[in-house]
């Protein structure tokens, strides 16, 4: 209901994510909340209402505790996934508790 004043107030605090990419070798992603999952050739970002998937060889993660990250290596592909909102995960569990089923 309220969704605009949330998109509203990410946009105001400058909380959404932002991403800059150079060349193929460095990214930087802002406002990264939590990394799960990590290794040389994949990673799994959450930031904002994104979760970022990156592919490549020899990644490595610098300055995670700025709220932002940087991730240097080859990077050969990135892609994005909005994540769902915690009002539909609560609607789609309260109806699994009441027996109803999803349509």
């Amino acid at each position: 209901m309220f969704e605009w004043l949330s998109e509203l107030t990410r946009e105001k605090l400058y909380l959404s994510t932002g991403m800059h990419l150079s060349g193929n070798n460095e990214l930087i992603i802002d406002n990264c909340r939590r990394i799960e999952e990590y290794n040389e050739v994949y990673m799994r970002i959450v930031s904002g209402s994104l979760t970022v998937d990156i592919r490549g060889n020899g990644l490595r993660a610098y300055d995670f505790s700025t709220g932002g990250l940087v991730i240097r290596g080859c990077i050969e592909q990135i892609g994005l996934t909005e994540r769902r909102k915690r009002s539909e995960n609560e609607t789609k569990a309260e109806d699994k508790r009441q027996g109803k089923e999803a349509v």
